[in-house]
């Protein structure tokens, strides 16, 4: 028998949102481990708020949302709000209910603005960790650094002179010498002009960086600094410092990073490098490639790069939509909890 279509649509319904959402979706444990992170920075979100003026969008809703942003890879605000109003699922993630009206994607976008002049990203990212760390998912022993090159949200036309000198007009650059020293965009200052290797062509970007554990990969650290040959053994030495001292500690890394910086910081940090060695003039000897556990750094290694293919393809960071180190950087660590939050949902099972 056929079914017969009703034209006049329900003026109430009985069915609450929690009920839309399926009891084993996987959304449900991510929805879990974002929460018990939130709860954590409620006191900071009361410090960061005044008590007196018109209400604004709710921290949590607005992480609730930006982190949404990355797991289903939706390219703008505007859409990403409009995608709230309609699904349910999003609804339930973010915290409003069937009759909530749906903030306006300008306003959402200047809350978020004001939530990027915080530290809120590493209180994020920290909170992530801490969960990770009481389900024994992340190891304090060894770990793998490496860095990656970020396209910037800035054009070639816009890498001009500093001084405004010549009759270089952005587009017919043709065999003229541009250089970071003498040049610089106009768009977004702070992106540098750099090229993988050779061969490769040069682009305006930024340098991210990660430290991951070897045990499950998860990140452990994580920050973006301008384009440069020496800035990915920099930054890897950065973020090694912050990590707790105890005995045995490996790093691994590639084989741009076994230079004399990189190999006696982490001597003196306390950490054993476990870098791939050059054929020649390697900082690198026997007593160290000689053990087993060189060779189980170096497999475990490779692990590294699984956040960076993760964090270009889902996370919205092959091309950037936010200009100035600062806002990469800040949008860079959430991209990082984002990764780790998807890991934790994964492993738990």
């Amino acid at each position: 028998m056929r079914g017969e279509e009703n034209p006049q649509p329900q003026m109430f319904s009985c069915v609450d949102l929690e009920s839309r959402v399926p009891k084993h979706h996987p959304i449900r444990k991510v929805r879990r481990i974002v929460d018990t992170a939130l709860s954590e920075l409620a006191p900071v979100f009361d410090e960061m708020y005044a008590d007196k003026g018109r209400r604004s969008i709710p921290p949590e809703q607005l992480l609730r949302a930006l982190l949404l942003q990355i797991f289903f890879s939706i390219r703008s605000e505007r859409l990403l709000v409009e995608r709230i109003d309609y699904d349910l699922l999003f609804r339930w993630f973010v915290g409003l209910g069937m009759d909530d009206p749906v903030w306006n994607h300008s306003t959402f976008s200047k809350d978020r603005d004001r939530l990027m002049s915080s530290d809120v990203d590493e209180l994020l990212f920290e909170a992530i960790k801490k969960q990770a760390y009481a389900r024994q998912l992340m190891s304090r022993d060894h770990f793998s650094v490496d860095g990656t090159l970020i396209e910037a949200c800035a054009s070639l036309k816009s890498f001009r002179p500093k001084d405004d000198s010549g009759d270089d007009d952005g587009e017919n650059f043709h065999g003229q010498k541009r250089k970071n020293e003498t040049h610089q965009s106009s768009t977004d200052p702070d992106a540098k002009l750099y090229r993988k290797s050779l061969g490769k062509e040069a682009k305006l970007c930024f340098m991210g960086h990660v430290l991951t554990e070897n045990r499950n990969g998860l990140i452990v650290a994580a920050s973006v600094t301008e384009a440069g040959t020496k800035q990915e053994w920099l930054a890897g030495s950065d973020m090694l410092s912050t990590q707790p001292i105890r005995p045995g500690q490996t790093v691994g890394a590639d084989k741009g990073c076994d230079v004399g910086a990189f190999v006696t910081s982490c001597r003196e940090l306390g950490f054993t490098p476990h870098v791939a060695s050059k054929a020649r003039y390697s900082r690198l000897d026997g007593r160290t490639t000689r053990h087993e556990g060189y060779k189980i750094s170096q497999k475990k290694r490779k692990r590294v790069e699984e956040p960076f293919g993760w964090m270009k393809t889902y996370g919205l960071l092959a091309k950037l939509r936010h200009r100035g180190k600062e806002n990469v950087d800040w949008l860079f660590r959430l991209t990082a909890t984002a990764y780790n939050i998807t890991r934790m949902k994964g492993l738990m099972a």
